[in-house]
């Protein structure tokens, strides 16, 4: 069992570590550090729950060239974000500003999971007869 474990831990880490391809790196290390920082925040419009920085689509691809193109024109790490954030909207950052309009995004869990909670405890009240 450990062993289908650590293959799988090892098959994971490779494909995310696939997905920066050679041809999208930066020759700067400075920049490039700084552009693997940004796409670790940004949200894979097709993927939704996975960064760019980890996803194989090709509009992944097209943002994280995108994020080094704005680094290599001088922008800053914040200017990089709200460019994609104006043109994006909220949802491309993978942690949204918490705000009137983004309440309910992250609210929505804990009310499902109280939702859960409530129907579970009424499950098992029935089942043990005090219901």
């Amino acid at each position: 069992m450990k062993f289908w474990f650590l293959l799988f831990m090892l098959v994971t880490a490779s494909f995310s570590a696939l997905a920066v391809e050679p041809d999208e790196r930066l020759k700067d290390p400075v920049l490039e550090a700084r552009a693997r920082e940004i796409s670790k925040d940004l949200r894979c419009l097709v993927c939704q729950g996975q960064a760019i920085d980890d996803s194989n689509a090709d509009l992944a691809k097209d943002l994280r060239v995108l994020v080094r193109k704005r680094l290599t024109a001088g922008d800053t790490d914040e200017e990089v974000r709200q460019f994609l954030k104006d043109r994006y909207g909220d949802f491309i950052l993978l942690n949204p500003p918490v705000e009137k309009k983004t309440l309910l995004l992250w609210l929505t869990p804990a009310i499902v999971l109280g939702a859960g909670l409530i129907v579970a405890g009424v499950f098992v009240r029935k089942r043990s007869g005090q219901g």
